[in-house]
């Protein structure tokens, strides 16, 4: 499992058999999305739970990466967050 994964699963208290619902729609997430890119090669720094929210194929697709969606994907995953804390 990525790292980026597993920090996610365990803050949020998720098993990997468990349904994870999107952030953004509700269906079932199959991908954790960073919000801020990772970059070439990847970065540690870009594996924070503030930077990580569970998506569904068509919204990764339709949303992920698209700096004109940054900022509602910001919002979103700040309300999953506050669900948590």
């Amino acid at each position: 499992m990525k790292k980026h994964t597993s920090i996610y699963l365990k803050h949020f208290g998720y098993n990997t058999s468990d349904f994870i619902p999107c952030e953004i729609c509700g269906a079932q997430a199959v991908d954790i999305h960073h919000i801020e890119a990772r970059s070439m090669g990847g970065s540690k720094t870009k594996d924070t739970i503030e930077n990580l929210m569970a998506v569904c194929r068509a919204c990764h697709l339709e949303k992920g990466d698209k700096k004109k969606y940054k900022e509602e994907l910001k919002a979103v995953h700040q309300m999953a967050l506050s669900k948590v804390k």
